[in-house]
């Protein structure tokens, strides 16, 4: 016969397990749970040969468990010790950073938290949840801890990001328009720009002009933006080849009304011609 008693000091938690042990469609398994000492316990009896089986299915019940009940106070826990320095809803931005970064990696997350599980069971029968989450998951915490650090350093990119966007408006709203209107022609992910008789502006790649920008290393993107920056235009007419990305959504940003996307107009024409030709070659 195998047992386990899971012990908890949390109602909602026996209820939890009560429910889910309801649900199983694994014979000879039998559980109640009873009060004594300082905790409410779940116990579990197995009285067949599928040990293995009764195993994964407690495991799998305990992880599921520890990430519905466990989980966001980790998160949290570990944002509000090594992140204390930001405010509360900065706090809670990273949070939400957290749970998207978790969602993408929720199968990988779970099986190191199932085999951690796994192991522990091995050595013991009684499974003291708290202990169990402070403790004896090195492995899973390191991994939630590693969310965090990419929950802040996504919501650090993204600050820094609106920050470069707000001055650049600032910028372009309180310069004069040294031009008229401005093609860019998207196609690749990489710009073209003509100017209002389409003729193709060469674009400066000598790093030393670059004036508003500041990242270490430049795109294409980067010196048109750059380019457009200088020249300052009243209009910019955006030719979509393929498909926008976020370069296009920086540029809608900071330049807001002057910005106008088209999909089919003569150059838009022209150059998906011209780049579907490039593509048969």
């Amino acid at each position: 016969m195998k047992s386990y008693c899971i012990k908890t000091n949390n109602k909602e938690i026996i209820k939890y397990l009560l429910n889910k042990f309801n649900e199983l469609n694994f014979p000879n398994i039998y559980y109640c749970e009873k009060s004594f000492y300082k905790y409410d316990n779940f116990i579990m009896h197995y009285k067949e040969k599928d040990v293995w089986g009764f195993d994964n299915i407690v495991a799998s019940i305990v992880s599921n468990l520890i990430i519905d009940f466990y989980e966001e106070k980790l998160i949290k826990r570990i944002i509000n010790v090594n992140y204390f320095y930001f405010e509360m809803p900065e706090r809670e931005i990273i949070y939400n950073n957290c749970i998207n970064f978790i969602y993408e990696q929720r199968e990988e997350i779970y099986e190191t938290l199932f085999l951690s599980i796994k192991k522990y069971m091995s050595d013991n029968k009684r499974i003291y949840l708290d202990g169990i989450v402070n403790f004896r998951l090195a492995d899973y915490i390191k991994k939630i801890d590693n969310i965090v650090d990419l929950g802040v350093n996504q919501y650090i990119i993204e600050k820094e990001y609106k920050e470069f966007i707000s001055l650049l408006k600032i910028y372009v709203n309180s310069s004069s328009n040294k031009s008229d209107i401005i093609h860019l022609v998207y196609v690749n992910g990489e710009s073209i720009l003509l100017d209002k008789d389409k003729n193709i502006i060469k674009l400066n790649n000598n790093l030393n002009t670059v004036q508003y920008l500041s990242d270490i290393s430049f795109s294409s993107n980067d010196i048109a933006l750059n380019t457009l920056l200088s020249i300052l235009p009243s209009k910019i007419e955006i030719h979509i080849i393929d498909k926008e990305d976020e370069f296009i959504n920086t540029l809608k940003l900071i330049f807001e009304d002057r910005v106008r996307v088209c999909n089919d107009c003569n150059i838009c024409r022209t150059y998906r011609k011209i780049n579907d030709m490039k593509i048969i070659k």
